[in-house]
């Protein structure tokens, strides 16, 4: 196991949410072009001179034999590659003049250019931008219209057919306030699901909260508490609304790691938010809220970022069917020993089949029933597996008589080491294991008593609604 501390957290916006403070982006600078000029390359320089004699060994020269430039025409006489004899006095150099002549003409042609370009190029500047750099005139090219077929991806067309089913919930009692998510499981008589903790505002008690559903169009309604329960973390909300969009449920059982998911809520109070990632881990067991009422969740892990004010919210598949409720995030405690708030990509959901059995249950009678073994457990044990308590603890018998552990032979003191074949280790991720089952399920626990060998055995759970 890891070393690291962590624990999970069901904490949600505290405090009326108000609109978010804008954020200004990171400061930063666009780098220079690296080319290193500031001028359009120019090609190749000709390595002779404007007005130089042609070239060696290349025919036809004009008034020349198709031979080598400055061969020599009489036998017997070397070839001259040097400067051409003296003028005589007085008179001109024909070809030096004439070569002399264009360079001038070539000299002034780019001087006029020059002049003439300075003063277009600085009124063509004048009349795009002033003096400050501002240009009054100037328009950025349209922007593209792309096509949609191209651009919309998986996840827009689950985000468009989820979002105008999850709500934003506004919870105030008379001790805390806070706000939370929810989504529409049946659009015709108004029920919403949500966690526990949520409708509580964490203050451990709903009877006295005020629930304002707001809804994706911006609307609102009151809610009215249907049933909870804190073990679960899961609550039903009703409301009086027409023409409401509802999500169906998936099998969470078929969910594989790796999987994509969404998750669609309220973080911080900002409504419709989306965000992406996959299922990481299966069966984690989590207890998270402490105090009397503890939730106790079989999660489903994903690294879709869950951040306060998403619990209640629905984490889908690329089918846009719930397959878990979004209830915890770990929070790994800093240096001082409080912990760091948001997402580390490590958030934790309720899955479905519990999250449907349990809201029937809730709209039903109110309540919820737990499946039970009818044992206490050692909180200090230290060995391999999950030991039954030896003594009476809290008023409680070790093996519940006529439980379904008694019934099944176990006896106080055994050590539990697996359940349906998945090795336990710690009390909690016991009591997660058989919480994700349902009262009447029989399944198989591996015990050792006194040291001794293993056995199994098989326990029919029975219901509580404890």
């Amino acid at each position: 196991m890891s070393g690291a501390s962590w624990s999970a957290d069901l904490g949600d916006s505290q405090g009326q949410p108000t609109g978010p403070n804008p954020q200004t982006g990171p400061n930063f600078q666009a780098a220079p072009n690296s080319s290193g000029g500031t001028g359009s390359p120019t090609g190749p320089q000709s390595q002779y001179g404007y007005g130089q004699p042609n070239q060696p060994n290349q025919p036809n020269q004009p008034n020349q034999p198709d031979q080598p430039y400055g061969q020599s025409l009489v036998p017997g006489m070397q070839p001259s590659w040097g400067n051409p004899p003296p003028v005589p006095p007085g008179r001109a150099n024909g070809r030096s003049s004439g070569r002399a002549s264009l360079i001038a003409a070539a000299l002034g042609v780019g001087l006029l250019a020059g002049v003439l370009g300075g003063f277009g190029g600085s009124a063509l500047y004048d009349d795009v931008a002033d003096s400050s750099g501002r240009a009054p005139t100037l328009n950025l090219p349209e922007p593209v219209k792309d096509n949609r077929d191209q651009t919309a991806g998986e996840v827009t067309a689950v985000a468009s057919a989820v979002t105008p089913a999850v709500v934003s919930l506004e919870v105030t009692s008379a001790s805390a306030e806070g706000t939370g998510s929810g989504f529409v499981i049946d659009s015709e008589n108004g029920y919403i699901l949500t966690n526990n903790h949520v409708v509580t505002a964490e203050s451990g008690d709903a009877t006295d909260s005020t629930i304002r559903v707001v809804f994706q169009d911006g609307t609102q309604a009151k809610g009215t508490l249907v049933g909870a329960d804190a073990s679960y973390d899961l609550a039903v909300v009703k409301v009086k609304a027409k023409g409401l969009q509802e999500l169906t449920f998936g099998d969470s059982d078929q969910t594989q790691v790796g999987d994509p998911v969404v998750a669609i809520g309220a973080p911080l109070g900002l409504q419709g938010t989306v965000t992406t990632g996959i299922v990481s881990a299966l069966n984690r067991p989590v207890a998270a809220g402490g105090g009397d009422s503890p939730a106790f969740i079989n999660a489903i892990q994903t690294d879709a970022a869950i951040n306060p004010g998403n619990s209640g919210g629905p984490l889908v598949n690329s089918a846009g069917h719930v397959i878990a409720v979004n209830s915890a995030i770990a929070r790994v405690p800093d240096t001082t020993g409080s912990s760091t708030s948001g997402s580390i990509g490590l958030g934790f959901a309720i899955p479905s089949n519990q999250a449907q059995r349990t809201a029937e249950q809730l709209i039903q009678t109110g309540k919820a029933d737990h499946p039970i073994i009818g044992v206490s457990l050692t909180q200090n044990y230290t060995g391999q597996g999950v030991q039954v308590a030896t003594g009476v603890t809290g008023g409680q018998q070790p093996v519940t008589p006529g439980g379904p552990a008694a019934d099944a032979g176990i006896k106080a003191g055994d050590v539990i080491t697996k359940f349906n074949g998945r090795p336990v280790t710690a009390p909690d991720e016991l009591i997660v294991a058989i919480r994700a089952e349902k009262p009447g399920d029989t399944v198989k626990l591996t015990i050792r008593r006194n040291g001794g060998s293993e056995k199994e055995v098989e326990v029919k759970l029975s219901a509580s609604s404890d």
